[in-house]
């Protein structure tokens, strides 16, 4: 199975992408294929052993539309060939590679020109295929953003083809409007082109001035006819029909009036088609520009990386392509310099900025063996650092996947809209057929009027509103939540978090720090507190519990010796038996000193008092004895009560799961202000506990950060994972919160509402302006007494429906958390 990513050429409505949705899954092996009007992009779920790319490409082509695979362009420099043959190889290498879509190789210019897949193959891959084969490729320039040029390309066209439409439409609307004004007004046509003086002369200079706006529409015609004939009309087949009913009437006009009837020259129909097409240009070229509005967050993001690192090789420092850096390259960043790549501190000291990804506004302090993100800025110190990961494997490559993975996907809102966008187009055409006709034979109107209804029904009617209206938001929405460190997965996830009734938070690491220390030491039966920390130090050095670490780095801080291991057990979600010079040790909590039969004895009330102090007791028995107890506390995050009161304020409840006990537990939610806790739940009862919680017919929220969390996380009904956790659990997660703020919580829900809402504001506009625009079109309110629209009218509104769709959806880019 594979999902592949085309981009798509040549939509122009919501009704192009459903007709290329229907022609890709009718194709044998094609499981799941999805249309994102706003990002022009295909996604294609398929099995690659029964239909291949081009099989998709080709049943796209041949329902009008094109298929580009998302692809790179690179020329490379070929050194060592001497002929033809060698032109060949390289060829015949380079083209069995995985992601290389096509390869050739120019012998004169001793060139190779690749197109190849970024997510597939990188630059160094086709370089050393080619030194395999025994030769050398080296830069030779820089790889083409094909799609931005594309899209900056189609801008530029729209412009023009709007500028030349206009120059012949204003002089066309000036000639056919003329001679309504009377001579008080002081415009008069010039006697030459008067209809009543010159009819002819009238007629004939309209239909010169309109045929330079028809060329310029011409897209409109050979992609409306082309899809009217496939039977999959679109948005653009309602402008062919409607324009071209105006232009043949112009022409059966002149007929008549060349023929003696000179009436006919009030009755011509061309400025209605020059005026319509004019519209609906000015319309698409401002639908494009806002288009590329929505997804600037992408842009702003790719722009982050730099385009060269310094690298040492052999003692000497080397500016290289960033795609040249390999894994355990050493890279040199001076002061004031952006980090090509992800990495670890080898030598030197410095602070970073790393807000443009995690929106944290202070510089972090980076020393030898810390963690660099790709495409921070150093601030103040020239460091050496170990590239760790390069490519698309950057956290910077997979934030700006994970951000384009979720514009481009559809949330459940969408669905209806999609439904009626299949439907829209066929229908529209047979309420303008049947009104016009209703309107001759059976309202006894003149053919003219019958023409008004007919064209105003086509043009009024706008499916791109109804395309628009939920993948712009989505877009805008998750393109805002990067910008705060907010990664929303997808748009069924940005939809689902407005829902949200019960936010569960882990307690270690998501509303404390996750770093606790120890802070009391008691102990019962006659041992000292350095030797009762001494074993209990010793038992835990290779455990990875954070509590562990804390009784690990305690008796490090007092230097106490460490002793060896004879035998050590874990014993999941209770604490690890171990023997240390013979002696038998139990470590853990109070559910392993019970199912030992160790009694607590006279330290009950000890215990208890720590728990209530928001301290966890972790207790040591030594041969079966209760020996002491080890209070460890974690600190509480500096945001965790101010992000629990914003949640209450947004009628959220909010819970607390972990393992400790209950009245430790019951003392940190106190703290913060927790409604429910839920204590002494082992690591695998996570998933369940959030279950029981769903079972009560509430929408909810898990927010953690370890791998114990990863199950809890996908059984919610969204998952949010803290940044600085692990892989496992941001990978399960539907949202990321890269600042690990816990106020970034309310934020994510904040954005989930608002956008939400603004695609209610779009969705209910466009079908608002369908079901109101249509019936006025077919002429309701001129039976009411009212005035008959406009094809002119109908046009204008046609393309201010979808722009204000598009305007509406960027209001969410003013969006601000409140804190």
């Amino acid at each position: 199975m594979a999902i592949k990513s085309l981009k798509i050429e040549g939509m122009t409505c919501a009704a192009c992408a459903k007709n290329i949705e229907r022609a890709t899954k009718k194709l044998l092996g094609i499981n799941e294929a999805n249309v994102n009007f706003a990002t022009e992009k295909l996604s294609v779920d398929f099995d690659e052993s029964v239909v291949t790319v081009q099989d998709i490409q080709g049943a796209i082509e041949k329902a009008g539309y094109k298929a580009l695979i998302e692809a790179s362009n690179k020329t490379l420099k070929i050194q060592g060939m001497t002929c033809a043959a060698c032109a060949k190889t390289i060829e015949k290498v380079t083209r069995k590679l995985d992601g290389v879509i096509s390869s050739d190789v120019n012998v004169a210019t001793e060139k190779l020109s690749i197109v190849y897949e970024p997510s597939k193959i990188r630059v160094s891959d086709i370089k050393k295929a080619v030194e395999k084969a025994g030769y050398k490729a080296i830069e030779d320039e820089a790889t083409v953003d094909a799609d931005k040029e594309r899209k900056e390309k189609e801008i530029k066209l729209l412009w023009k083809k709007f500028v030349i439409s206009a120059i012949f439409t204003v002089p066309l609307l000036i000639i056919t409007m003329g001679h309504m004004f009377g001579e008080g007004i002081g415009f008069v046509l010039p006697e030459i082109i008067d209809p009543m003086m010159n009819p002819r002369n009238f007629a004939m200079i309209q239909l010169v001035l309109v045929l330079p706006v028809m060329v310029a529409g011409n897209r409109f015609f050979t992609v409306g006819f082309k899809s009217l004939f496939r039977r999959s009309p679109n948005m653009d087949s309602l402008i062919a029909i409607g324009t071209s009913a105006a232009f043949l009437y112009g022409i059966f006009a002149i007929v008549q009036i060349f023929d003696g009837n000179v009436d006919y020259a009030y009755d011509l129909y061309f400025e209605a088609a020059g005026v319509i097409i004019t519209l609906i240009l000015l319309g698409k070229y401002l639908e494009s520009v806002t288009k590329g509005k929505t997804s600037e967050a992408i842009k702003k993001l790719m722009g982050l990386a730099p385009k060269t690192a310094i690298i040492i090789r052999d003692g000497k420092e080397i500016e290289m392509p960033i795609e040249e850096v390999e894994v355990g390259d050493i890279i040199v960043v001076k002061p004031g310099e952006k980090m090509p790549v992800d990495g670890e501190v080898v030598q030197g000291t410095t602070s970073v900025d790393e807000s443009m990804l995690t929106g944290e506004s202070m510089p972090v302090e980076k020393n030898i063996g810390d963690k660099i993100i790709g495409a921070s800025i150093n601030k103040n110190g020239t460091i050496h650092y170990k590239a760790t990961r390069v490519g698309k494997d950057t956290a910077l490559a997979q934030i700006i996947k994970l951000v384009e993975d979720a514009q481009g996907s559809k949330a459940p809102i969408a669905k209806m809209a999609d439904i009626i966008s299949g439907y829209f187009v066929p229908v529209v055409i047979s309420l303008a057929i049947l009104s016009s006709l209703a309107w001759y034979f059976i309202g006894g109107e003149t053919g003219i009027f019958a023409l008004t209804i007919f064209i105003s029904v086509l043009v009024i009617a706008c499916p791109c509103a109804l395309g628009l209206a939920t993948p712009t938001a989505i877009m805008v929405g998750t393109g805002k939540g990067a910008e705060y460190g907010v990664l929303i997965k997808s748009g069924a996830a940005l939809e689902t978090a407005h829902k949200i009734q019960t936010i569960v938070f882990d307690k270690t690491g998501t509303i404390t720090e996750g770093k606790p220390k120890v802070t009391d030491i008691v102990v019962n039966g006659g041992i000292t507190k350095e030797y009762l920390l001494q074993l209990a130090a010793s038992a835990e050095k290779g455990s990875e519990h954070p509590l562990g670490e804390a009784i690990v780095k305690d008796a490090e801080e007092k230097s106490l010796e460490f002793k060896k291991l004879d035998f050590f057990k874990a014993i999941p979600g209770h604490g690890i038996e171990v023997k240390i010079d013979g002696k038998d040790i139990l470590l853990g909590n109070r559910k392993l000193m019970m199912e030992s039969k160790i009694s607590l004895e006279n330290l009950e009330d000890t215990s208890n008092k720590l728990a209530s102090e928001g301290k966890t007791p972790m207790y040591v028995a030594i041969d079966g004895a209760m020996a002491g107890i080890i209070a460890v506390a974690d600190t509480v995050k500096e945001n965790s009560k101010k992000a629990i009161e914003k949640l209450h304020k947004m009628g959220i409840e909010v819970a607390m799961i972990t393992g400790d006990n209950k009245r430790t537990a019951e003392a940190i939610a106190k703290q913060v202000g927790i409604d429910r806790v839920l204590s002494e739940v082992l690591p695998q009862d996570k998933a369940n506990e959030v279950k029981k919680l769903q079972a009560e017919g509430k929408k909810v929220a898990m927010v953690g950060d370890g791998i114990n969390d990863a199950p809890a996380l996908a059984q919610a009904d969204i998952g949010i994972a803290i940044g600085s956790g692990t892989d496992v659990a941001m990978e399960s997660a539907d949202i990321v919160l890269m600042k690990s703020d816990l106020m970034d919580v309310p934020t994510a829900i904040q954005l989930s509402k608002n956008t939400i809402r603004n695609i209610k504001e779009n969705l209910f506009w466009a079908f608002g302006y369908n079901t109101l625009g249509i019936p006025v079109a077919m002429g309701i309110v001129y039976l009411l007494g009212g005035p008959l629209l406009n094809p002119i009218i109908a046009a204008a509104a046609m393309s201010f429906s979808s722009v204000s769709v598009l305007l509406n959806a960027l209001r969410l880019k003013r969006f601000r958390p409140v804190r």
